[in-house]
C-alpha cells in the first residue's frame, strides 16, 4: 500500500526538531533533547542504531536553574597535563559562551554512548532567537517545553490584576510610592546610630 511507504519514510527520515529554552531547566531540558538526538521516539530505535534528528534549540541565553546552582553548580576541565585541572562556576561559563550550559547538560547525558560525538554535532544551539533562515527552513516539529513559562506583570491586562482576590486592603492614607528612593523620610537624628546619645 502506497500509504505505508510514506509511513515507512517519515519513521526513517532524520527529521529537524525545534526547542525553546527561555525559562527552561538546562538538566531537565537535555533530557527530552537526548530523547531526540538518539532517535528513541521513533519505534524503530536501536541504541546502535544511527536513527536519530537534528534538534535546533534557541534562547539558550535565558536559560533557568534552580535555588543556587548558578553559585554552586561547577563546570570541570582538564588538559591531561601535569596541573591542567580547572573549574568554573557555572554563571561565569554562561557569561562567557550562553550555549555552553546547554552544551555540557546534552554530553553529559550522552556518557557511555561510542557515537556521542556524532549526535552532538546534531544538536543546533543558539543564544536568542535570531536562527538562519536556511536552518528554520528544515525544521518540522518543535519539542515541548519541561516547564511552564510564567507571566509577567506587563502580560497580564488592568482588569485581570484588578480582578486579582486581596489578602487586605491598602489605608486610604497609605502612600504606594514610600518605597522609593527620592520619596524617602530623612531619618530621624535621634533614633539613628549617628546620632545616638550614649
Amino acid at each position: 500500500m502506497a500509504n505505508n511507504r510514506v509511513l515507512q519514510w517519515a519513521v526513517m527520515a532524520r527529521t529537524w526538531w525545534i526547542y525553546d529554552a527561555n525559562l527552561q531547566c538546562p538538566f531537565r531540558s537535555s533530557e527530552r533533547i537526548i530523547t531526540y538526538l538518539k532517535g528513541k521516539h521513533k519505534p524503530i530505535y536501536h541504541p546502535f542504531a544511527d536513527i536519530g534528528d537534528h534538534v535546533v534549540v534557541f534562547n539558550t541565553r535565558h536559560v533557568a536553574m534552580r535555588g543556587n546552582f548558578w553559585r554552586t553548580f561547577k563546570h570541570f576541565n582538564h588538559t591531561r597535563y601535569a596541573g591542567g585541572f580547572s573549574q568554573a562556576s557555572a554563571w561565569r561559563v554562561h557569561e562567557m559562551d550562553p550555549t555552553r550550559i546547554m552544551e555540557k547538560a546534552c554530553y553529559q547525558r550522552l556518557s557511555g554512548l561510542p557515537m556521542k560525538k556524532t549526535l552532538m554535532a546534531r544538536l543546533h544551539l543558539y543564544p536568542d532567537e535570531e536562527i538562519p533562515q536556511e536552518i528554520l527552513e528544515n525544521v518540522s516539529g518543535q519539542i515541548r517545553q519541561v516547564q511552564v513559562v510564567p507571566k509577567k506583570l506587563e502580560d497580564y491586562t488592568e482588569e485581570e490584576i484588578q480582578n486579582f482576590p486581596r489578602l487586605f486592603e491598602w489605608p486610604e492614607n497609605y502612600d504606594v510610592e514610600s518605597y522609593q528612593r527620592e520619596n524617602q523620610q530623612e531619618p530621624d537624628q535621634h533614633t539613628t546610630k549617628k546620632w545616638r546619645l550614649d
